[in-house]
């Protein structure tokens, strides 16, 4: 990279280290795209098979196949584009300048920055993209948990002691299941049309009024959020944090829904921060056995108490589903989204085989965490909490 510009670039698409990571970075799809725009790419053996594609259709289209793990590679190349960031021995072996891309859990993450300065990487988490009209095709963010959203009520329903849909049978009527959603952004509408679609009675919970007519649309009933002087909105297109005496009206309020639910998908989160406790163990204990907790906030310290990342905890009768990585359950889907995102990243700023990170573009400043090893999100990632 000479002043910010890389010339023919050299793509590395890595097989993903991370326990249970089942996404790849680029599909055959992305790939022929990136062929097209001039650049070389490379990718790991075995790197999409998880997700449903083979080596053989990544070579037909001219991507060049290595061997995990091999080191050349990941000197050679100028940009690794990765689903989660990669372990420290990989991110050693990048050349000074290279740029990786990818949801790399910046924030408070000390280790990230240190191998970043040391190396004189650049990188650009897909966490910090802006919400704005123009970065919705390379929203992360949003495709993933479009997936968490509607794979959250497939679960809850398979775990679900009642049938979803209301049923006209000769052995009497079956009353719908009730479903409580917390939280209104990507995921949780997701969960809402899909709880619908089963046949599900839907109501949802959002510290943000102005959701109401979202909700309303998709035939869910709203819990109008308590009548505070305080007015939680939202900033940047992300969810503000809400104040401790506005959460503990909420939960008061939410206990008598709970309290007649069958099912509480739970999705509200913050970026960078820990996610605010919505369920305690008082509302718990007034939902009734057989019923189901989704907790997806679960790895930001959860929206539930008691729920545990991948895990399932059976407490007084109810189901505590820590339902940490969704869309990896979804690889195939997940992958497809995922790796589309990075292309419509990548290719305003790729002509004739060059690639320019301009720095005075909002969108790509907005997810630069650094360049050649300087720091730019310092702010953002002495404030992330590390969870």
């Amino acid at each position: 990279m000479v002043n910010g510009l890389i010339t023919l670039p050299s793509l590395l698409i890595p097989a993903e280290c991370t326990q249970g990571e089942t996404r790849v970075s680029a599909t055959p799809e992305t790939i022929k795209k990136f062929l097209g725009l001039g650049c070389k790419v490379s990718i790991e053996k075995g790197a999409g098979l998880a997700a449903g594609f083979a080596d053989e259709a990544y070579s037909a289209i001219g991507a060049e196949l290595i061997s995990s793990g091999d080191l050349k590679a990941w000197s050679n190349a100028d940009i690794v584009l990765c689903v989660q960031a990669p372990n420290a021995n990989s991110l050693r072996t990048m050349r000074e300048g290279a740029l990786l891309i990818g949801l790399l859990a910046p924030y408070g993450n000390d280790s990230l920055i240190a191998k970043l300065k040391e190396g004189k990487l650049s990188a650009m988490a897909l966490e910090l993209l802006p919400r704005i009209s123009r970065a919705q095709s390379a929203d992360a963010l949003s495709s993933q948990a479009n997936i968490g959203g509607y794979k959250a009520v497939l679960v809850a329903a398979a775990s679900l002691d009642r049938y979803f849909p209301m049923l006209m049978t000769a052995a009497g009527t079956v009353q719908p299941a009730r479903v409580v959603v917390l939280g209104a952004g990507v995921a949780g509408l997701q969960a809402v049309a899909t709880a619908k679609r089963l046949g599900a009675v839907v109501y949802v919970s959002d510290i943000r009024p102005a959701v109401k007519e979202q909700i309303e649309s998709l035939g869910a009933r709203f819990i109008s959020p308590p009548k505070l002087e305080e007015k939680p909105s939202e900033a940047g297109g992300y969810a503000k944090q809400a104040s401790e005496a506005f959460l503990l009206a909420q939960r008061q309020q939410l206990s008598d829904h709970l309290s007649e639910a069958d099912v509480a998908i739970c999705t509200a989160q913050v970026p960078g921060k820990v996610a605010p406790r919505l369920i305690s163990e008082e509302m718990l204990d007034r939902m009734r056995p057989g019923s189901v907790v989704i907790d997806l906030a679960v790895a930001q310290g959860g929206n539930c108490v008691d729920t545990r990342p991948g895990e399932t905890i059976l407490r007084k009768g109810v189901k505590l589903i820590g339902a940490s990585n969704l869309p990896c359950s979804v690889p195939n889907h997940a992958s497809t989204l995922y790796s589309r995102n990075l292309l419509a990243l990548l290719e305003p700023i790729i002509k004739d085989g060059n690639i320019k990170l301009n720095i005075e573009d909002e969108l790509i400043s907005g997810c630069l965490i650094s360049q050649q090893g300087e720091i730019h999100h310092q702010e953002i990632l002495e404030t992330g909490t590390k969870l």
